[in-house]
């Protein structure tokens, strides 16, 4: 039996693996592929660490390698707003990476002592007297295995969080679309568009070397597609000169305007990251909060491990704060008529020479 079992092995589930005592039987189940050069199931995501989530790496005391960034580096963010027919570059530093190698790097950081299992998938537990049985599918192949404690670390559509806290009020969902263009240029800075006919969150377009990513989050009740598609005409319509299709991602991704929207600990089963509906309501980063909640998940249990539960979701707090402020800024992002004041008024904005 495993005294935790771990399902994802992002950036919260590698932390937290990473992090616990090794006086601790543990496993970390992965849906991806994540060893060696081959990388299966590619990850929707932009690939930008912002100022937070290099807070939470420093004091991890942790630096990224120089093979898992990727250019362009970016110190700058332009805010297209086509409500108001504005635009406007603000001082922003983020590193940019690639997504899967900083997935690997982090788990190349976990101690031997705790056993992985890759291309693996998560598929329901149940609770018995003293023990939680685990329902897992690799290569077609069936199997279970018993826990004393169950961490979710699955993401947004977290399967974990769907069958423990089915009673619970899950964040608004959104439909995420990337897809990936070939470019000659080189666009320095990271731009971020807002547009009420394409959605209430925002769009993206991102560079990676030698591909330009375009993006929108879109609301789960409309048609996705037809609402990109809008984005890629307007952004035509604008001068940008997108270049020939590469590929295309896409997930689910969670939106949280309400405390009562995170769940946390239950019957020891544990939600860390994204799971627990920790992302930024205004932004959607979630890499800051998942190496956070990782973290403070492994403090609680390795500080005490038959109360872990009560010490886990005091520490969470901070983290409830954080969104609580993130949601009263919205306003001042997604209403157009106040967009349009702080933009018309170039506080804090920069003169850039883009020639």
């Amino acid at each position: 039996m495993y005294d935790i079992v771990i399902i994802g092995a992002g950036p919260a589930g590698a932390t937290l693996a990473r992090l616990l005592d090794k006086k601790y039987k543990i496993l970390l189940v992965e849906k991806r592929i994540l060893e060696g050069d081959f990388i299966k199931r590619s990850k929707c995501c932009g690939g930008l660490l912002a100022p937070d989530a290099q807070k939470m790496l420093a004091k991890l005391g942790l630096g990224i390698p120089q093979n898992v960034l990727t250019g362009p580096q970016m110190f700058s963010v332009k805010t297209i707003d086509f409500d108001n027919r504005i635009e406007r570059f603000y001082q922003r530093h983020y590193i940019n990476v690639d997504r899967e190698k900083l997935d690997k790097w982090l788990i190349s950081l976990i101690p031997d002592h705790v056993e992985s299992i890759f291309d693996c998938i998560y598929t329901s537990h149940e609770h018995n007297e003293d023990s939680i049985l685990i329902h897992l599918t690799q290569n077609g192949i069936k199997f279970s295995v018993k826990t004393k404690m169950l961490v979710g670390a699955d993401g947004a559509i977290s399967k974990v969080r769907k069958q423990e806290f089915k009673g619970d009020k899950a964040p608004d969902t959104y439909v995420s679309i990337q897809k990936w263009y070939k470019t000659e240029g080189e666009m320095p800075f990271y731009t971020s568009i807002f547009d009420k006919e394409v959605t209430d969150f925002y769009s993206w377009i991102i560079q990676k070397n030698q591909y330009l990513l375009i993006g929108t989050a879109i609301p789960i009740n409309e048609d996705a597609n037809k609402k990109y598609d809008l984005l890629i005409n307007k952004l035509v319509n604008h001068g940008y000169k997108i270049g020939d299709y590469y590929k295309k991602t896409g997930t689910l991704i969670m939106r949280t305007r309400k405390s009562s929207q995170i769940s946390t600990a239950k019957d020891n089963v544990v939600l860390i990251g994204e799971a627990a509906g920790f992302i930024s309501p205004s932004s959607a980063e979630g890499i800051s909060y998942a190496l956070l909640s990782g973290s403070l998940l492994a403090k609680a249990i390795n500080k005490e491990y038959t109360s872990f539960q009560n010490a886990y979701v005091k520490s969470i707090k901070s983290i409830k704060t954080n969104i609580f402020i993130k949601n009263i800024k919205i306003p001042c992002m997604y209403n157009a008529f106040i967009r349009k004041l702080i933009m018309k008024s170039k506080l804090l904005s920069l003169d850039i020479d883009e020639a």
